[in-house]
């Protein structure tokens, strides 16, 4: 999309917001309908299972009917969607979610106890990696096995395409803090995938022609 057309798409939004203000119900219910696929998407990846997300996914939109007013520009509207969302998501499972290994752990090592160099695959960015139906489950299985606190920001980052300082803002993380969990949330994927990946291909060195 050019520069134009984001124009376009911003201005018509802004007209809607205004007129979801003014009480235009039909104004609020485009806004919804244009957020509906991806504001249903993120909470299907970070809730714990389908009926928890679409309790997720109502109770996000109920609460910016409700709070529609509050909404003041300094973000897009999706933004300010995908804040309502994260928040729901918190309040509904608590904000003890789980911790990942220290960094350290997920770096590569020169050598390990046996001798042996270690081994790790560069396959950059997990998620430009969906070519396979069953690497694309392996994937996503790896990030629902991240902890909340970590999952949120990287699907963020990744899936909804949100610059790091849009990140730090949905989740109310510091700009530093945000990068952060990015980063490990990450590490923790390759680490995972890497040994999916020496996995598949010792089974294909063991197969018998």
């Amino acid at each position: 999309m050019n520069h134009y057309g984001a124009f376009i798409i911003q201005t018509n939004e802004k007209k809607l917001v205004e007129g979801a203000k003014q009480g235009d119900f039909a104004a609020f219910n485009r806004l919804i309908e244009n957020y509906r696929p991806r504001i249903f998407g993120l909470a299907v990846k970070l809730a714990k299972n389908r009926e928890d997300a679409e309790d997720v996914f109502q109770e996000t939109f109920l609460k910016a009917i409700d709070n529609i007013q509050k909404f003041r520009g300094e973000s897009s509207f999706g933004t300010w969607l995908y804040t309502i969302c994260v928040n729901v998501i918190r309040n509904k499972y608590g904000r003890s979610t789980g911790e990942l290994l220290p960094l350290e752990e997920y770096l590569p090592r020169a050598e390990h106890g046996d001798g042996e160099h270690a081994e790790l695959f560069d396959w950059d960015d997990p998620l430009s990696k969906l070519t396979k139906d069953e690497l694309k489950q392996k994937i996503n299985q790896s990030i629902m096995q991240l902890p909340l606190k970590y999952r949120t920001p990287f699907l963020l980052r990744y899936t909804e395409e949100m610059s790091v300082a849009d990140v730090a803002r949905t989740t109310g993380l510091t700009l530093a803090a945000a990068k952060s969990r990015i980063l490990r949330a990450r590490l923790a994927m390759r680490q995972s995938l890497n040994d999916y990946f020496l996995g598949e291909r010792g089974k294909k060195n063991n197969v018998r022609l």
